[in-house]
């Protein structure tokens, strides 16, 4: 699941924005059912009859500049499924795949567990008390999000999953990390380390 809020500024209506809610992941079924990659923590007030959501998709897709509306959202065998309404069938569902939804939202709501981009970019990064580097952008994709911190002169990709970035303190301007060996760091080469000589050779010479 996400753990940022993406918003895409609405044209004329400054006390709206689009926020990233998910991903139309498979087509399911016959009857135009789509199963959905969520990225929020409360799909039930997302996912409703009624709510309609503005298309992310190539320009060359059919859909690009529309809008779809939802008319049923089901949780069948442990994922979430939306049908539409003038997808009728698994030949338009299939055309919606990978499409990533968007949903009108006050600028000021925050999911839970999830931040805007701009309450990230500056944080300090914070590794075992030391500050490592800083946080200069942050880069969306459909699998997860990625920090791109910006450490001496180079730039590091980090998942913004928990196992990676346990805890975020905008209030504090901190993130901490714990990354896996070699993620901030060259691991050494083992073709680089010398063997250290035999303690037997040496008691044989």
């Amino acid at each position: 699941m996400s753990r940022t809020t993406d918003v895409a500024s609405q044209d004329g209506n400054k006390s709206k924005n689009q926020l990233r809610v998910g991903r139309l992941v498979k087509a399911h079924g016959l009857k135009g059912g789509l199963k959905v990659e969520l990225y929020t923590d409360n799909p039930e007030r997302r996912f409703h009859t009624g709510a309609a959501f503005t298309l992310q998709v190539p320009e060359a897709s059919p859909w690009h500049g529309k809008d779809v509306t939802i008319r049923e959202y089901r949780v069948m065998n442990g994922s979430p499924v939306v049908f539409f309404d003038d997808v009728e069938d698994r030949t338009a569902a299939e055309s919606l795949v990978r499409a990533i939804l968007w949903i009108d939202q006050d600028v000021d709501e925050v999911e839970d567990n999830a931040w805007f981009d701009h309450q990230l970019v500056g944080l300090d990064v914070v590794r075992d008390d030391v500050v490592v580097g800083r946080v200069v952008r942050i880069e969306h994709f459909p699998a997860q999000d990625l920090l791109i911190i910006k450490t001496g002169e180079r730039e590091i990709m980090v998942p913004f999953v928990e196992a990676i970035v346990p805890s975020v303190d905008v209030a504090q301007g901190r993130v901490i990390v714990t990354p896996p060996p070699g993620l901030f760091e060259d691991l050494p080469d083992s073709s680089d380390v010398e063997a250290a000589p035999s303690s037997d050779a040496d008691a044989a010479e």
